[in-house]
């Protein structure tokens, strides 16, 4: 989709601040509160994302979480986008979502590390971007046993596929989504600093391991 007439800034806005608001909906939080399992915030890690809320050994809650999570990105940029039949509004929404699951106002600005977020993202976005990119996370976790590194190395390849030409199978992808598939796949490797820090040393846990 190509902007035939650009939003107005007022309006764009309007479109972050809801998207922002929406993506900063802590469904980790929520659910693990509401179902009895305690302050996800207070087990594992400490992230509010589906793989902590799975440390509380509710498999039902680690999924509603990640499909929530994954679906507020979705959301956000599939309602501006149609609103607005625009995919620079979209993009922003997007973008704006991302930027609240990572840091949320209700939880002083801490929130998780984004990874189904922005899968939810790139399948809104363009669906063969969304698909290739998780193919890439899964080989990447076969291969390497390691969640973290699989996202990492998903998220740094993402901006590339976007490039590919997804005209193929009818779905090009615009320079608003390329700069949204850049703009979060950055963010993703901030936001995994420590996670990069015990890759670096050996000390991160693979996937299966049982801890210590």
């Amino acid at each position: 989709m190509q902007d035939l007439v650009a939003p107005a800034l007022g309006t764009l806005a309007l479109v972050a601040l809801g998207g922002y608001l929406l993506g900063s909906i802590p469904f980790g939080v929520v659910i693990t509160r509401a179902a009895g399992a305690g302050d996800v915030r207070n087990i594992g890690s400490g992230n509010i994302g589906a793989t902590n809320v799975l440390r509380t050994g509710r498999k039902d809650l680690a999924l509603a979480t990640l499909l929530l999570d994954a679906g507020k990105g979705a959301a956000a940029l599939l309602i501006a986008r149609h609103l607005f039949d625009s995919e620079t509004a979209g993009a922003i929404a997007g973008g704006a979502a991302f930027l609240g699951h990572l840091f949320p106002v209700w939880l002083k600005f801490k929130g998780g590390k984004g990874v189904a977020t922005f899968y939810g993202l790139l399948l809104a976005a363009a669906w063969p971007l969304g698909l290739m990119a998780g193919a890439v996370w899964l080989l990447a976790a076969f291969l390497f046993r390691y969640s973290s590194l699989a996202a990492l190395i998903s998220a740094a390849t993402a901006p590339l596929l976007a490039l590919l030409p997804l005209a193929v199978v009818g779905l090009p992808v615009g320079l608003p989504i390329l700069a949204l598939t850049v703009f979060a796949a950055v963010l993703i490797w901030v936001r995994h600093h420590q996670n990069i820090a015990r890759l670096l040393k050996g000390e991160e846990p693979r996937i299966g391991a049982k801890k210590a």
